[in-house]
């Protein structure tokens, strides 16, 4: 079994590992690139509606506000999608 280990580590090549670091890399970009906005965009949705119960006559202006700042937190992900995707198909 031991032999058999061995083999099959000798038969690993530099390009191999940086497949696999490639691979990796793009997984955690994308997972924590993707965590922040998700907790964000919570926030955001969250705050919104006790604002709007708590006035209900302010929901237009608190919809939008919420809506473009939801917008801006989601750049965050592309940013980071676009960033794995450069990692996968460029490098």
């Amino acid at each position: 079994m031991l032999q058999e280990a061995q083999t099959a580590v000798q038969g690993i090549s530099g390009a191999d590992l940086v497949q696999v670091a490639k691979f990796l890399a793009a997984g955690l970009c994308m997972g924590i690139g993707a965590l922040g906005p998700g907790i964000g965009i919570g926030n955001a949705v969250s705050h919104a509606l006790d604002g709007i119960a708590r006035q209900p006559e302010s929901r237009g202006a608190l919809f939008s506000t919420m809506i473009i700042g939801c917008a801006i937190v989601e750049t965050t992900a592309i940013y980071a999608l676009l960033i794995s995707i450069v990692l996968l198909f460029v490098a």
